[in-house]
């Protein structure tokens, strides 16, 4: 049996593996890469494999960055059914259709600037109609009962603890031959252990292979319980709007956003913060909203009424452009949560052009910055970015906190990893930078797992075997360099350009400037 890592593999987006074994071929994941340009230009490229081979999909859970190329895989000639629990196919009915359209209105976007350009113009990757019509494909699975997507394989889902509907996926494999099935562990993403809504990441022990992610494997944050980070955020909403501005909160749309809402429900049902109004500022997480409040039975550590869950009328749910930029009249006294949680795209953007050269705002990070992404580039403390095609001051009061993450840190997956021992041939850690990686890898040897530890490379293939020996590697195509993953040449050029302007203004007079400027035009290849 052949694993191939086509996603998810030294970055945390992308994910996507494909499994060939003797009777056929099939997917787990299949999801958009976000970062730098470099590792984006991916998702315009051929799949790596022919679409209209695999035999079917398993879906973890219907974050963009797992599920966001499913429309596309359906466009290009999959044709076969796509296995994930209930609540991950109705958030994927509103993710994937809203993921079509931003594809459409940005290519839109990028067309009329090529045209003017005389470039050429281009295609989406897909758009909103292919996201609707592969929605007919999807068959939901329900928890720990096991199902076959095809002969000779069987496939179960265990809660992971991450987003509504999150699944780590346990499979069993038999080979032609006689002998034991292969038995492998996908973790998906893995939710902490102290986090509203979900239980505890769970799934069974012993198994030839896991796969897990890592995406916080070279950290841990400091344990709180959900009282202790609303306490957090409380601060942090009262510093914000002490000092006279707005609070911008760069939010995932499904998961993140339905937290916040319902701990500021609380902070404004107990009078801890400011009664003024809160924006939800995206269609798309309005709508995975409502599929919270519909699963709200089946979720945990709820501190409201289950009919006041996300009903507090300072509640304000944007739906048009024309409310969305109305926002920005507003200078004080707003918080506003806006999709994407990483700042590249959506409503966030306009409100961070805003609100960002104001020493008054605050923006405040929630989860998750990939490096290269705009979050990354103001986590990091940059004083001007590039916005839109415009230089933006940064003024705001830029803050973070970790306890929002869905995702377990490092001595949390150590833990998940040596509760599913043992693992007989080896363990896959994916989902994750390098130095994320690396460091996980020592925890666990450090732990005392003893099963082979390995660090796959995008696009590489590894030989399965139910044995201790090492499986056999290598790469079966290059898409992209792999120091290009988490920072490439795109960013070194928008860090050109911004600071040659700000060297620029410092210099004495024009004819310095123009001095400056003829030197670096003589490096320039003739």
């Amino acid at each position: 049996m052949q694993l191939i890592f086509h996603g998810g593999a030294g970055t945390v987006t992308g994910s996507c593996y494909l499994i060939e074994h003797d009777r056929g071929r099939f997917l787990i994941d299949c999801g958009l890469f976000q970062g730098p340009k470099s590792v984006r230009e991916l998702n315009y490229r051929p799949f790596p494999f022919a679409p209209e081979d695999i035999d079917f999909l398993l879906l973890t859970h219907a974050h963009i960055d797992h599920s966001g190329l499913v429309p596309k895989l359906c466009k290009q000639g999959f044709s076969g059914p796509i296995h994930a629990t209930e609540p991950t196919i109705d958030l994927a009915s509103f993710m994937l259709p809203d993921s079509g359209y931003i594809q459409e209105s940005e290519v839109e976007r990028l067309n009329r600037r090529n045209r003017k350009r005389g470039r050429e113009v281009v295609e989406p990757i897909y758009t909103r109609a292919d996201a609707e019509a592969c929605l007919g494909q999807m068959r939901p699975q329900g928890y720990e009962s096991w199902f076959e997507p095809s002969p000779g394989i069987r496939a179960r889902f265990w809660n992971a603890g991450h987003i509504l509907g999150s699944a780590s996926i346990e499979l069993q494999i038999a080979g032609t031959t006689a002998g034991t099935p292969l038995h492998l562990l996908f973790s998906g993403d893995l939710g902490p252990d102290e986090k509203v809504f979900h239980p505890e990441p769970d799934a069974p022990a012993g198994f030839d292979y896991i796969v897990c992610e890592s995406t916080y494997g070279d950290r841990d944050r400091a344990d709180a319980t959900v009282v202790e980070r609303r306490a957090v955020l409380c601060k942090e909403i009262n510093e914000a709007l002490g000092a006279g501005g707005n609070l911008l909160i760069p939010a995932f749309a499904v998961e993140r956003t339905q937290e916040l809402l319902h701990d500021i429900g609380v902070l404004l049902l107990e009078r801890q913060i400011p009664q003024g109004p809160v924006f939800l500022d995206s269609p798309l997480a309005h709508n995975a909203t409502k599929v919270f409040t519909r699963h709200a039975a089946a979720l945990e550590d709820i501190a409201l009424a289950e009919a006041d869950l996300f009903r507090n009328p300072n509640f304000r749910f944007v739906e048009s452009v024309e409310e969305s930029k109305a926002i920005n009249r507003i200078t004080a006294g707003a918080i506003i949560i806006a999709a994407s949680g990483m700042c590249e795209a959506g409503r966030i953007r306009h409100h961070l052009k805003a609100n960002l050269w104001r020493p008054q705002a605050t923006v405040l990070m929630v989860g998750y910055q990939a490096p290269g992404t705009l979050g990354a580039i103001l986590e990091g403390g940059e004083k001007l970015v590039r916005m839109m095609g415009e230089e933006v001051a940064v003024k705001a009061r830029i803050r973070s906190i970790g306890n929002y993450s869905a995702h377990a840190d490092q001595q949390e997956l150590v833990a998940w990893i040596k509760e599913r021992l043992p693992v007989h041939a080896g363990i896959f850690l994916t989902h994750g930078e390098d130095r994320a990686r690396e460091v996980l890898r020592g925890q666990l040897l450090a732990a005392g797992v003893s099963a082979p530890i390995h660090l796959p490379k995008l696009d590489e293939l590894c030989v399965l075997e139910a044995a201790a020996a090492p499986p056999r590697r290598r790469r079966v195509v290059q898409r992209v360099d792999d120091e290009q993953i988490t920072d490439d040449w795109h960013n070194d050029y928008a860090r050109l350009l911004l600071g040659l302007g700000r060297t620029l203004e410092q210099l004495p007079d024009d004819a310095a400037r123009r001095a400056l400027l003829r030197r670096m035009q003589d490096l320039l290849p003739r």
